[in-house]
This record gives structure tokens, sequence and C-alpha cells, in this order.
């Protein structure tokens, strides 16, 4: 059980984290072209998380570093995060902050359609719910009118951009088991570089120094921090669940965008907000509850008319209950024991 919860804390710090994104990288970007934007986020990612290491690297057990086999994955999840962020900073800089903010929920469906096809991930009938009210909410925002859902390049741009996140949320969930800090890093660095090479060969102007420790810095706290804790909730609840806490990042970045963009937040805000939050606790029930099943074997002996006999009862039972224990005990009644007593003496 504090597994889950620390994993629950993880996603929702996460979404907190990149929540910052979009209304600061909308200021930055009148000055940090798209591609070069993209560069540093990741490359302060990478940096930042690179620096933790150095005072983690000593503890780490040997067995949690990546190796050749997990390099499919690895190769994915980099070559996914070199495009996802620069279609995600064109979709900002071509719309608003809010649009964008909120048009990140479409990842949550993503994540979890191609972690249920492609990586055989179970979607309980309950999550299923969930996404549901996820996605209307999402809904109720993105048509409400002034800065609401207006299919533009720049809406594009960032339905592109989650979708390419879902699928590396799935690839990233292949190698979560191993070590955060060098998934963070390797991801970050050469992301970072990967996306720093496209904007050198479109001919994007390098900007001012300040403003690249600035979206370094920046790339840190809403990539590095953020991507850090999304993959030790994935460890512990799958990419799905994640995905699902981490929805609650467009409504907290739509909320930052009024605050340093002053892009207005509407009366729709709040009552999609609410059904977010309905949604968010049916993951959150998801997340504790564990199904589980089990058969009861019931001996009993009894003597008739001086011949000893014995009777075996056996019942299936399915149940779902707030623990992360595999065995527990219970027991029953006195009039359960006596129903089989008589049943076995009838016989």
């Amino acid at each position: 059980m504090k597994d889950k919860r620390m994993a629950i804390f993880y996603a929702i710090m996460a979404a907190v984290f990149y929540a910052v994104n979009t209304p600061i990288s909308k200021i930055l970007l009148n000055d940090i072209p798209v591609k070069f934007m993209a560069s540093f986020l990741y490359i302060g990612a990478g940096i930042g998380v690179g620096i933790m290491y150095l005072f983690h690297w000593k503890k780490e057990d040997k067995k949690e570093r990546l190796v050749k086999s997990d390099l499919p994955y690895t190769i994915g999840m980099i070559l996914l995060d070199i495009f996802a962020p620069i279609f995600m900073m064109a979709g900002i800089k071509l719309g608003t902050a809010s649009n964008a903010s909120l048009l990140g929920n479409f990842e949550i469906l993503a994540t979890s359609i191609i972690a249920l096809c492609i990586f055989k991930e179970k979607v309980s009938k309950m999550l299923w719910v969930a996404m549901g009210f996820i996605t209307f909410s999402s809904i109720i925002l993105s048509f409400e009118g002034t800065g609401s859902f207006q299919f533009s390049y720049g809406s594009l741009f960032v339905i592109l951009a989650t979708i390419c996140w879902g699928l590396e949320n799935n690839c990233t969930r292949k190698i979560s088991e191993k070590s955060t800090y060098q998934i963070v890093v390797l991801k970050g660095i050469f992301s970072g570089i990967g996306s720093f090479i496209i904007a050198e060969v479109t001919g994007e102007k390098l900007p001012p120094v300040r403003l690249i420790i600035t979206a370094m810095i920046l790339g840190y706290v809403a990539y590095g921090l953020s991507i850090f804790m999304y993959i030790k909730a994935q460890r512990t609840i799958g990419a799905t669940k994640t995905s699902a806490y981490y929805s609650l990042a467009p409504f907290i970045g739509a909320f930052l965008s009024f605050v340093f963009v002053g892009e207005k937040l509407s009366i729709s805000y709040l009552i999609a907000l609410v059904i977010m939050l309905i949604g968010t606790a049916f993951v959150v029930l998801d997340t504790l509850m564990k199904n589980h099943s089990h058969v009861h074997s019931h001996v009993i002996t009894h003597e008739h008319n001086g011949v000893k006999h014995e009777h075996i009862f056996e019942h299936s039972h399915f149940h779902k209950h707030f623990t992360d224990e595999i065995y527990h005990s219970h027991k029953h009644s006195n009039k359960e024991i006596e129903t089989m007593l008589l049943q076995a003496h009838m016989n």
C-alpha cells in the first residue's frame, strides 16, 4: 500500500513539475526558436539529473543499470523524445499556452491505447471509466470559445507530440525497472543533442546565453524532475495509470497560463476541473484496490453410526481489497460452520 501511495505522489508531482513548461515556454519562445527551445529543455533535464546521479551512483545496485538488451527501447525512447518536444514547442508557438496544455490530455488516451494494443498492458473497466471522465473534461475545455480548441496547425502539432509521448511512455515503461537516473540522463542529453542538430541544419539562430541558461533550468524542472518522478511512478502502477494521474498537468498548466501569460480562465474550466477530479478519483481507487481470487477448502470429520466420515468443501471467492498482500486470513461465522456440519451429516 505504501509503495502505491508513493507512486501516486510521484505521478502527481510529475504533473505539477511538467505544468510549468507551457506558460513559461510560451514566454521564452518569443526569443528562442522552436527546435533550439526543445533542445535546451532536454539538455537541461539531462545535465540536472546527471548532477543528481553523481551523488547516487555509488549506492545504486548494478542490476539496475541499463544493459544491451535494453537498447531497442532506449533508442526508441530517445528518438521519440527528439520529435515530441519539437512538435509541442511548435504547437505552443502557433497557438495558445492554455490550448496546448489542455490538448496535452490526448497523451493519456494515446498511452492507454498503445499500452493495450501493442504492449498488452491490462486496462481495467474502472480505468476506462476514469478515462471517459478525463476525456469528457478535455472536450468541455476544448470547445470553449476564445482560446479553446481550434483545429489549427498549432493544435495538430500538439496532438502529434502527445502521440509521440504516448509511444515513448510505453517504451520507457519497458525499462522503468532500471536506473531512473540513467534513463533520464540518456533521454535528456541525446534527445537534446538530436534536437540541436536539427535546429542547426534547419538554420535556426542561436539565442543569447542568458536565455539558453533559463531554458535549461526550466528543462531541469519541467522535464528532468518530471520525467524522473514519472518513471518512478510507472515502476509501480504502470504506464496507463501514471498517465491518468499526469492528466492533472493541463489543468495546472492552464491555471499557470492565467497567472503568467494573462490567458483567461472561465466557468468551463471549473466545471471541467470537477469532472477531471472525479476521473482521477476513479484512477486512485483502481490503483489502490487489488483484485484477488482464491479457493476455500474446508475438511470436516465427524462420526456417524460408529463410522468416521470426512467431507471436503471447496468454493471460490473473488473480491477487491485495499492491500498489497497476496495472502490474507479470515474467519467463518459459527452459523457457516454449523451449516457445513449439517450438510456433512445429511450426506
